[in-house]
């Protein structure tokens, strides 16, 4: 993966995302916004069928529907483009994978053990996220941990593990905490403090965090005004080693990694004329 900070630009093909509120549903918003994105400087963009929170039932052949053409869609257009799809079922993975798909992004904690077997078969990535073992599309309630990160650590490694046992190229696997899944806001800062001990293990760490209700919380700000605090967690992530920022604000995020790059020293000023010239 080399060292860059890589932007994952979310692009929901569905009627009640918790964000955009289906604003990326029909097919031409969903493809302007892809175009959007990349000129904008995301690295990957991942394509949603089925919002997270609980809601509207929507079955494997609606999910590949909603994800599987677009997918061919996008790969035609940007072939350059890493293509991601966000799903837990293997059938919506093996035929987004048929579509040019190069990463599935497992936002459930491997729920179905066969989408590693799809990833391995297709050659593409995996994201093994931590969802504290609550199935697809819940919400935590009363959630507890001896130490969440701990837990997050055993879950996450565990599949990554898995994901190489069964073919999946160790190169092409990462790890998520998975904020706000099977976590209350307590947890979800929590891990962001000790991002650290994840990137220890030596997986490539990528974080899902923008907008999110723990940002939201720790502010009282409503979903649509979590821009700067989505902004600050994640240059915590990226000082603390972090990779991959799945984002719906891709423009400011690339700025943020950019600058935290450079404090860091891994990455060159764009221009260095002051006391000089």
């Amino acid at each position: 993966m080399g060292e860059d900070l890589l932007i994952m630009a979310i692009v929901n093909r569905t009627p009640d995302s918790f964000y955009d509120k289906g604003a990326t549903f029909a097919r031409e918003e969903a493809l302007r916004r892809v175009d959007e994105v990349v000129a904008e400087g995301a690295d990957i963009v991942d394509i949603g069928g089925v919002k997270a929170a609980p809601g509207t039932e929507v079955d494997v052949r609606e999910e590949i529907d909603r994800t599987a053409s677009f997918v061919a869609e996008v790969r035609e257009r940007h072939p350059d483009v890493i293509i991601s799809v966000d799903t837990w079922r293997r059938e919506v993975g093996r035929e987004a994978c048929r579509a040019g798909a190069d990463l599935l992004n497992d936002a459930w904690g491997g729920t179905d053990p066969g989408l590693a077997e799809v990833a391995a078969e297709f050659g593409v990535g995996l994201v093994c996220t931590h969802a504290g073992g609550l199935p697809p599309r819940t919400r935590p309630h009363r959630i507890e941990y001896d130490d969440v990160m701990a837990d997050v650590i055993a879950r996450t490694t565990a599949l990554a593990r898995h994901a190489v046992d069964v073919g999946v190229d160790p190169e092409r696997v990462l790890i998520d905490p998975g904020h706000d899944f099977g976590k209350n806001t307590w947890h979800s800062l929590e891990v962001t403090r000790r991002l650290d001990e994840m990137v220890a293990t030596g997986w490539p760490v990528l974080v899902s965090l923008s907008n999110k209700d723990f940002v939201g919380e720790s502010l009282g700000l409503p979903v649509d005004e979590r821009v700067f605090g989505t902004l600050a967690v994640s240059a915590v992530c990226a000082w603390q080693g972090a990779r991959v920022f799945r984002a719906h604000n891709v423009a400011p995020t690339r700025q943020v990694l950019d600058m935290v790059a450079v404090t860091r020293g891994v990455r060159e000023p764009v221009r260095t004329v002051r006391g000089l010239a």
